[in-house]
């Protein structure tokens, strides 16, 4: 079993800088994606940002060139630089891990604030 833990949240004024942690434990098998997930109040959960093992990254068109997905594979953890950042980012953002046999696993969330 995986269990991730995000940290790093909280409120910021427009244009602020956040950065996000999720730390992975368990057992973990080395080929994985790691993704950052976000859901604002009344809509879907989407995807803000990926990062394979390897350190090939993916983004959303809304964050991209503000948000910078990292890595550290010793420590198992992802980490998303957030800068310039927008009231619209406001939302629970979740970390998700996928394994090599496609089993997935999610944190529990952090709120990610944005006043105007």
């Amino acid at each position: 079993q995986v269990q991730l833990v995000e940290s790093g949240g909280g409120l910021v004024q427009a244009g602020g800088s956040l950065r996000l942690s999720c730390a992975a434990s368990g057992k973990i098998f080395s080929n994985n994606v790691m993704d950052w997930y976000r859901q604002a109040p009344g809509k879907q959960r989407e995807l803000v940002a990926s990062v394979t093992n390897s350190g090939n990254t993916n983004y959303a068109d809304s964050v991209k060139g503000r948000f910078t997905i990292s890595r550290d594979n010793a420590k198992n953890t992802v980490y998303l630089q957030m800068n310039s950042l927008k009231p619209e980012d406001t939302a629970v953002y979740y970390c998700k891990l996928t394994d090599r046999l496609r089993h997935m696993y999610w944190g529990q969330g952090t709120q990610v604030t944005v006043s105007s």
